[in-house]
């Protein structure tokens, strides 16, 4: 019985997954072309995807900024809130190599130093058909990981 509940709620999450998006440190470039994705002209809500705000609830982390150290133990906090199986997106320079913030005091990182990462958007900051791209990409990823 619980085999079946399980096959239920596997298939239902991968036709929608729900997607959170977190802020490290950086200059917020990111942040508005990942808002700019939920509004009607990209629409990304006509693939399934709802962004949610809490980690339990979320199948796939969209992280931007440089890992800053105030924000560090709180990622990792956020990806081990989130229900298995799970994918990280690194949108932005920042994110991904810590762009130009390489030389800031306190930075220590970028986000795949600190949580393993499934996909990377580069950009400063990136459009948002790349971003809405990475997402798509990410899911079938993120589809591969479930269990049968």
């Amino acid at each position: 019985m619980v085999n079946i509940f399980s096959k239920i709620l596997n298939l239902s999450r991968k036709k929608s997954p729900w997607i959170l998006h977190y802020d490290t440190g950086g200059c917020n470039g990111c942040d508005i072309e990942i808002l700019a994705t939920l509004t009607p002209m990209y629409d990304v809500e006509r693939f399934g995807i709802v962004e949610k705000g809490n980690p339990r609830h979320s199948d796939i982390l969209i992280v931007t900024g440089a890992v800053t150290i105030k924000s560090k133990s709180r990622l990792k906090k956020i990806y081990d809130q989130m229900p298995n199986p799970k994918a990280v997106i690194a949108v932005g320079s920042c994110g991904i190599t810590k762009g130009i913030f390489k030389d800031a005091y306190n930075v220590c990182g970028p986000i795949d130093k600190i949580i393993p990462v499934d996909m990377y958007v580069p950009g400063c900051p990136p459009k948002p058909e790349a971003i809405i791209d990475g997402v798509i990409k990410t899911i079938s990823i993120w589809e591969k990981k479930f269990k049968d």
